[in-house]
Formats: structure tokens, C-alpha cells, sequence
């Protein structure tokens, strides 16, 4: 028996509350202004009936309101049968704590409906999608200006299309209608870039760590992403991107994954592209070829590596085998991967955690880039891209003609001048304000992170920022 065993494991919504304490405990706020932002604003519950299969079939939904400092609020809708109301409360919260950490100017809000989207077909799902959208679109807990969804765990591009023209059947005469969720495909007034944001966004992340030598020591690890050995709990939309991206172009290893059905590993790495290929095909790893398969997948988080990258389930780091994690750096690409009892253990380790609500806000920066798409009615690049390549060109040209001056001795590079004409598309754009919010939020966590004797962690640094955001906000308004 450890010293944590007899201790009582937090719920989710009782670690984010847990975390929030430990954050306002370190703050000047008054008791109601704390209490304001702490609690969730309302919670609508909806059960609504959808004739399937010759029968009718009562399904069950939520979307809470945890902040509305700002509007619209905020938040992803997820499919699972594990959706309850304390669940989507303490993912609300997130969402306020988050958008205000990286400056997206949206309160929190969140969803979610008890159902196993693989239990039915797609018209089916169809059916029940238009549904639940129709009975929050009433309430305007789907508008443009009050109440934005976007995708989660078990919706995607698809969910948010069918949501996105169920308010247009309803809102016949509102111009911004596309705007009312985010997610959406680009054929639908989608963002290039939006379905991989949330992955590519822990890339950033990681990156912007590993700008930082001190940071870097901090989690007993040295030097740069290159070579990093990486598991991956998870093989998801957020999962494979951010495995994808960091082996592809930061050098990284995939040395595990773990997934439903066991866990893969192979210290020389393994080929994501190839693993996701595998699980479509095959609806699972198991059986995969190149690397070694163990049926108990969690046993994998244990394993010695680098970087662990919980990017799945919440609560999935706990009290009983957070004193067995080996990883010296863990980065939270899923909601509240590690508990708060486990956060203690962890950081009592010297393990470096880079909190939830920094690291997966790619998803919601991207989806803020896209609402404001909607509301423009223009892609981004469309007016600049080709001004800003004549521009470039005249720099080729005066190039090219100096270059031709066998006088001086230099040459222009061969891929120079195809990089440089290359005007910023609608993708680059994306990805380059996704890069810059990345790179600032952490700044803001690790000035308070370094800057104060009373925070030993990124996530209180975290906490704090956003929470004095949201209080400036609520003092603004005269609260």
C-alpha cells in the first residue's frame, strides 16, 4: 500500500473546482467575484424523442453555460454514453479558463448527448443530430451571437453540418447563420486547418516549451524535440495529429500508442500514417505488424519514455498509477487526463505537466478563426495573397538581376525564389495565428510560473492568468 491509497479519488468536475481553489487561493479576489467566476451559469438539460426503427427512442442532453463574461459562449458538443451533467459542468469551466488564456473573446459553454454514435447508422444519427440541434436552437444555446458549438469527442465536420443547416431552416433571415457552429467541412463555410487544429496545436505547444532551456531542465530533459521519445494514449483525431506532426517534422518517436484494444511499442519507432490505416481497416491495433502488441494498454503509460501525451479520456492519470508514471513531461492533449490527486504525486515527482487548458486550445483558437470567417463572408488570403507575391516578385527580379552580375560571385539559392513568391493562403494563415496564440499564452503561464515563489506548476501559472482575465472582465462590466 502507497500513502495514497486510502485517499479518496477526485471526480472530474471536484478536480477542476480542486484546481481553481488552488489557484484563487493565491489571489486578491473578493469572496463573490471568486464565486461568480467559479460557479457554472445554468445548465439546460433536454430529452427529446426521435422515431428509429419502428420504435421511439428517448435520448438525453445537456449544454451548460459556465461563463458569460464574454459572448458567445463557447464549447464543444461530444457524443458518449458517459456524458453527465457534471461532467459537461466541469468541461464548461474549462472552456471560460481556456479561451481566456489564449485570448479568444468567448465565455465557456459545453454539450454533450448519452449516445454511442456507433450504436446507429448515419441517417439515424442524422435524425437525432437535427434533433437535439432543433431543441437547443429554440433556446438560442446554438446563435451565432449567444452560444457556438464546435466538435468533440465522438462529433465532427459531419455533426456540425447538419447542426449548422438545421439553425438555417430555422433562422431563415440570419445572414451569419455559418457562424453558429464551428467545426463545419470547408465546403460549408468550414476553416482550412480546423480538424487538425487541436493536434497541431500540442505541437506548438511542445515546441514552445522546448524554445526554453531552463523550462526544459525543469522536466529533467535536455536539448530539443528531435529524438524525443513519445507515447501516445489515444489514437484519435487530436492523438494522431499531434503524432503525426511531431515525428514528421520534429524529429520525434512514436514509441508507443495506446488505444481500445492494448497498446503498441517499439523503441525504434512506430509509423503512425500506418497504425491509423491499420485501425480503420481493421477497427482496432491489434494484430499490427511492426511493433510489439500488449493487450493491458494502460500499463503502457508506465513505460519509460520522454513525453507522454494523454489524448483520450479524462481522469485516465490517477491516484492508482500516477506514482508509477515514469514520463518526465507529460502534455494533457484530452480534458482533465490527470486528476488532481494525481497532480500532487506528479509534481511531488518533478514531473513537468503542461495543463489541458493550454495545450489542446488549438481546437477553440482555430474554431475562433472561423467564426470570424463566417462573420467577414471572406477567407482569409483571398484580398492579400496575390498583392503580397507581386510584392515578393519585385524582390526576385532585383535579385535575379544582381545575381547575373558575375562581378559579385553569389547566387540565388534554387528553392528560394519558389518559397518566397509564395503567397499566405487560407491554410498558412491558420496555422500562423495558431502558432503566435501558442507561443504567447505560454509566455503569459511561464512569466507567472517563474516570476513567483508561491507557483511551482504551469498549471496554477495557468489558472491564475486566465482567472484574472475573466475577473477583469466581470470588473469591467461594473460586478
Amino acid at each position: 500500500m502507497t500513502a495514497h491509497d486510502n485517499i479518496k479519488e477526485p471526480s472530474f468536475r471536484e478536480s477542476v473546482d480542486m484546481m481553481f481553489n488552488r489557484a484563487v487561493a493565491l489571489m486578491d479576489l473578493s469572496p463573490g467575484l471568486e464565486e461568480k467566476i467559479r460557479v457554472c451559469n445554468a445548465t439546460y438539460t433536454v430529452r427529446f424523442g426521435v422515431r428509429l426503427r419502428g420504435a421511439i427512442h428517448t435520448f438525453t442532453g445537456y449544454r451548460s453555460v459556465h461563463s458569460e463574461h464574454m459572448e458567445p459562449v463557447k464549447g464543444g458538443i461530444r457524443y458518449a454514453l458517459a456524458v453527465n451533467q457534471d461532467e459537461v459542468e466541469a468541461l464548461a469551466a474549462l472552456m471560460t479558463y481556456k479561451c481566456a488564456l489564449v485570448e479568444a473573446p468567448f465565455g465557456g459553454s459545453k454539450g454533450g448527448l448519452c449516445i454511442d454514435p456507433r450504436d446507429w447508422d448515419e441517417h439515424e444519427l442524422e435524425q437525432i443530430t437535427r434533433r437535439f440541434a432543433y431543441e437547443l436552437i429554440k433556446r438560442d444555446l446554438i446563435n451565432p451571437a449567444q452560444n457556438v458549438p464546435a466538435p468533440d469527442m465522438g462529433t465532427g465536420e459531419r455533426e456540425m453540418a447538419w447542426m449548422a443547416d438545421q439553425y438555417k431552416r430555422m433562422q431563415t433571415t440570419d445572414i451569419n447563420g455559418a457562424a453558429c457552429v464551428t467545426g463545419k467541412p470547408p465546403n460549408a463555410g468550414g476553416i482550412a486547418g480546423r480538424v487538425e487544429a487541436t493536434g497541431r496545436g500540442v505541437q506548438y505547444a511542445l515546441q514552445e516549451f522546448f524554445r526554453y532551456p531552463e523550462d526544459v531542465a525543469a522536466a529533467n530533459l535536455s536539448g530539443k524535440l528531435k529524438g524525443k521519445r513519445i507515447i501516445v494514449q489515444g489514437l484519435g483525431n487530436v492523438g494522431y495529429h499531434a503524432a503525426k506532426f511531431l515525428s514528421e517534422e520534429d524529429g520525434a518517436l512514436i514509441t508507443g500508442i495506446i488505444e481500445r484494444d492494448g497498446a503498441l511499442h517499439n523503441e525504434a519507432g512506430i509509423d503512425v500514417d500506418a497504425v491509423r490505416a491499420w485501425i480503420v481497416k481493421h477497427g482496432g491495433i491489434t494484430g499490427y505488424p511492426d511493433a510489439s502488441h500488449q493487450a493491458e494498454g494502460a500499463a503502457l503509460l508506465e513505460a519509460d519514455c520522454d513525453i507522454l501525451i494523454p489524448a483520450a479520456l479524462e481522469g485516465v492519470i490517477n491516484l492508482g498509477n500516477a506514482d508509477r508514471i515514469k514520463a518526465p513531461l507529460i502534455i494533457e492533449a484530452a480534458n482533465g487526463p490527470v486528476t488532481a490527486g494525481a497532480d500532487d504525486i506528479l509534481r511531488d515527482k518533478g514531473c513537468v505537466i503542461i495543463p489541458d487548458m493550454y495545450a489542446n486550445a488549438g481546437g477553440v483558437t482555430v474554431s475562433y478563426f472561423e467564426w470570424v470567417k463566417n462573420l467577414s463572408h471572406i477567407r482569409f488570403g483571398r484580398m492579400q495573397r496575390r498583392a503580397e507575391e507581386s510584392r515578393h516578385q519585385l524582390v526576385v527580379d532585383e535579385l535575379e538581376r544582381l545575381s547575373a552580375d558575375k562581378n559579385l560571385g553569389w547566387e540565388i539559392s534554387p528553392d528560394f525564389k519558389e518559397r518566397y513568391l509564395r503567397g499566405a493562403g487560407e491554410l498558412e494563415l491558420v496555422r500562423s495565428g495558431l502558432d503566435d496564440t501558442m507561443r504567447a499564452a505560454y509566455q503569459a503561464m511561464r512569466e507567472v510560473w517563474h516570476s513567483r515563489d508561491d507557483v511551482k506548476d504551469l498549471r496554477t501559472a495557468a489558472y491564475l492568468v486566465s482567472i484574472r482575465k475573466v475577473a477583469d472582465s466581470y470588473r469591467a462590466k461594473g460586478l
